[in-house]
C-alpha cells in the first residue's frame, strides 16, 4: 500500500508542468498541420493555374512535344522524357558509386583518419551550389568527356540513344552532373544506415567463416537496406527536381530526340527558362508541366515510403 502511494505521488505533476506538456502537444499538432496545409495549397494553386491547359490539351499534352508559343501549341513530352531519363540514368550510375563509397568508409579497409577525410569531402560536395556545378560542367566536364562521346557516336551511331553527334550541351552531360549532385545524398544516408547495423551481426558473420565481402553483401547491406533505399529514393526526388545545373548543361531544346548525345530538356529547366517571360496560355501550360512534376515527385516519395516499410518488415 505504501509503495503504490509513493508511486502515485511520484506521478503527480504540478499544473505548470501539465500546461507546458499540453501546450507543446498542441503546438506540435499545429505545426505539423501547417506543413500539410502548405503542401495541399501548393498543389491546389498549381492545379488551378493549369486548368485552362488541361481543358484545352488533356492527355495530349503528355504525348506531344510541339512547344510553340507563336502558334499557341504546347506539349511537354520532351521535358517529361528528359526528366525521367536523366533521373533514372543518374540513379543507375550513382547508386553503385554511393553505396560502394559508404561501404568503403564504414569498413576497416583503410585507416580511420583517411576514411574520415573521405567522408568530410563527400559531405562538402553536397554543399557546393548547383550554379557552381553547372559552370564546372560547362567549362570542365563537358570538354573533358566530349572525345568519349564522339567515340560513342562514331562506333554506336546505329543505336537510337547514340544517333546524333555531340555538339556540346546535351542529355549525357546533364546525367553526369546529376550523378555528382545526388552522390553525396546516397553516400551519406547509406553510411549512416550501415553504421547503425549492430556490430554483433558483423562479428557473427565472421564467426561462421564468411569473408569480409560475404559479410558486407549477405549481412550488412540487407540489414541496412531500408535506409539505403530511402536515401536512393530521396536522391531520385532531388534529381527530378534539380534546376540550375541541368538548365546550364542540357541544351534546353524542345525538339524530341531519343539520343543521349543531343540537347534535351527537363520540366524544371523548362520552367526556369520560360516562366519569367510567359503570358497567356503559355503560363497555364507551364503550370500544367509543374503539376506533372509535382505528381511525379509525390509518387516517388509515396513509393519510397511503401518500399522502406516492406523492406523493414522483410529484413
Amino acid at each position: 500500500m505504501s509503495e503504490s502511494k509513493e508511486s502515485y505521488l511520484l506521478r503527480r505533476r504540478p499544473p505548470s508542468e501539465k500546461l507546458v506538456d499540453v501546450s507543446f502537444r498542441y503546438l506540435a499538432v499545429i505545426l505539423a498541420s501547417m506543413v500539410a496545409v502548405v503542401l495541399i495549397s501548393i498543389l491546389l494553386v498549381v492545379f488551378w493555374g493549369s486548368l485552362e491547359s488541361m481543358g484545352r490539351y488533356g492527355w495530349k499534352f503528355l504525348i506531344t512535344s510541339n512547344w510553340n508559343p507563336v502558334d499557341d501549341e504546347y506539349g511537354a513530352f520532351t521535358a517529361i522524357y528528359g526528366t525521367i531519363v536523366t533521373s533514372l540514368l543518374s540513379l543507375l550510375i550513382a547508386v553503385p558509386l554511393g553505396v560502394g563509397t559508404a561501404v568503403f568508409i564504414t569498413e576497416n579497409i583503410i585507416p580511420r583518419r583517411i576514411r574520415n577525410v573521405i567522408g568530410v569531402m563527400v559531405e562538402l560536395l553536397a554543399a557546393i551550389p548547383s550554379v557552381v556545378l553547372g559552370l564546372w560542367a560547362i567549362f570542365v566536364m563537358e570538354p573533358f568527356i566530349r572525345p568519349f562521346l564522339e567515340f560513342l557516336y562514331s562506333t554506336l551511331n546505329w543505336l537510337p540513344i547514340f544517333s546524333s553527334p555531340p555538339i556540346g550541351p546535351g542529355t549525357a552531360p546533364a546525367v553526369l552532373i546529376l550523378v555528382v549532385m545526388i552522390l553525396p545524398i546516397i553516400t551519406s544516408i547509406s553510411r549512416d544506415s550501415l553504421n547503425q547495423v549492430p556490430d554483433k551481426l558483423r562479428q557473427a558473420a565472421y564467426g561462421v567463416g564468411t569473408t569480409r565481402w560475404g559479410a558486407v553483401l549477405n549481412v550488412l547491406i540487407p540489414a541496412a537496406i531500408s535506409g539505403i533505399v530511402g536515401g536512393v529514393m530521396l536522391a531520385l526526388g532531388r534529381a527530378m527536381g534539380e534546376t540550375m545545373a541541368v538548365t546550364m548543361i542540357i541544351g534546353n531544346s524542345n525538339n524530341f530526340s531519343p539520343s543521349l548525345l543531343a540537347p534535351g530538356n527537363t520540366i524544371s529547366a523548362m520552367l526556369a527558362n520560360q516562366f519569367g517571360e510567359a503570358d497567356g496560355s503559355q503560363v497555364s501550360s507551364l503550370m500544367y508541366a509543374a503539376f506533372i512534376l509535382m505528381i511525379l515527385s509525390l509518387s516517388v516519395n509515396v513509393f519510397a515510403q511503401w518500399l522502406v516499410k516492406r523492406l523493414s518488415l522483410k529484413y
